[in-house]
């Protein structure tokens, strides 16, 4: 691990302290911002823009995964269906979506 990545993962915890307030305005960040040289501010800025990447990028290969097990919103739709259909024949009427 980089010096650089080391310094931005320690910069990004305590940049997102503030953000655990509800609800969330630019008045939380306020001080934190105009008491510390804009060059720290823009540092911070930009490593938390590469950790909401990191995040989003995760999500991605999440919703690709679980889209190859179960299927897009309509053919598990469908499934509910069949199997809804099946369980009214049955007698039965619960369904797993």
């Amino acid at each position: 691990m980089t010096h650089h990545h080391w310094s931005c993962l320690r910069v990004a915890a305590y940049a997102r302290k503030p953000g655990k307030t509800s609800p969330l305005s630019f008045e939380v960040f306020r001080e934190f911002t105009e008491t510390r040289p804009a060059q720290v501010v823009a540092n911070i800025a930009i490593c938390l823009i590469h950790q909401a990447n990191d995040l989003l990028e995760q999500q991605l290969k999440r919703l690709e995964h679980d889209f190859l097990k179960n299927g897009g919103l309509r053919e598990r739709m469908t499934r509910a269906r069949l199997q809804a259909r099946e369980q009214q024949r049955n007698g039965r009427a619960k369904v797993h979506l």
